[in-house]
């Protein structure tokens, strides 16, 4: 792998460890287009090189990957096609995620928001500092939870908490997180590096072999339900692109307000 070759990500690699770094902390590392190719086909490549067996994959500066660009947003409703085209590539980097048979660690070293939070829950396992947040609040801006959320929500907390968080948008704190099975591990944030690289370090050189495959079994659940759930979820976050209500609080954030939804 040319570790380089993967636009808005730093990666770094210490013997069959890959630390993958999301790098835009100046837009909180939220996750565009073109951090979206760069991560599906970096989930591909490293899928079939054998120096790598775990990833970790975290963010830089303050925040795994949270909040979005509201700018980016507001050029989307204006030129919607350019959102439905988006929610291909989001497509294609979720099914490479879950093809890929490397263990993948997130070390959460602050909020996981959104489509951020579907890449922590989507990982093998999720190592988060108390201090972080995880989250889907797509609804409070008028959007369909529809890049992943409606799949791995259900499975890590059951139905009726899944409900509650994705139909409100509430976050929750790590702690609580690590509480009710959506997370793993929830650690000060001194020993977060520390308790992901024991982690990495005890996969990478453990019987690697039966690990990834006890992980591919794992996954086939996980793929099929993503394959019956995704188009469907997709299509209709790229509906809601073109409601009143998203529009609305695209402006309201912009102008530094309150959205006034009309269920429009």
């Amino acid at each position: 792998m040319n570790l380089s070759a993967y636009p808005n990500l730093l990666l770094q690699q210490t013997g069959k460890v890959l630390t993958v770094t999301i790098n835009r902390p100046d837009k909180m590392n939220a996750i565009n287009q073109e951090t979206e190719q760069s991560l599906a086909r970096l989930f591909f490549d490293v899928s079939t090189d054998k120096d790598v067996h775990v990833v970790i994959l975290t963010g830089a500066g303050k925040a795994f990957s949270a909040g979005g660009d509201f700018h980016l947003l507001q050029h989307l409703v204006e030129h919607p096609e350019e959102f439905s085209e988006g929610l291909q590539q989001t497509k294609q980097m979720l099914f490479a995620m879950l093809d890929c048979p490397k263990v993948v660690i997130a070390r959460v070293n602050g909020d996981a928001i959104g489509l951020g939070g579907t890449l922590a829950l989507l990982s093998d396992i999720v190592v988060a500092a108390e201090h972080a947040r995880i989250g889907d609040p797509h609804v409070k801006v008028g959007f369909t939870a529809g890049d992943g959320g409606a799949i791995i929500w259900p499975q890590l907390v059951g139905f009726a908490r899944a409900k509650r968080y994705l139909l409100t948008g509430e976050l929750i704190t790590a702690p609580e997180a690590e509480r009710m099975g959506l997370i793993a591990h929830c650690v000060p944030a001194h020993a977060l590096d520390r308790t992901v690289q024991d982690l990495a370090d005890g996969f990478a050189n453990g019987p690697i072999k039966a690990v990834q495959w006890t992980k591919v079994a794992i996954n086939i659940q996980l793929k099929q339900l993503a394959h019956s759930m995704l188009d469907a979820s997709v299509a209709y976050e790229n509906l809601s692109n073109y409601t009143r209500d998203h529009a609305e609080a695209v402006r309201a954030f912009l102008e530094k307000r309150k959205p006034v939804f009309r269920g429009e």
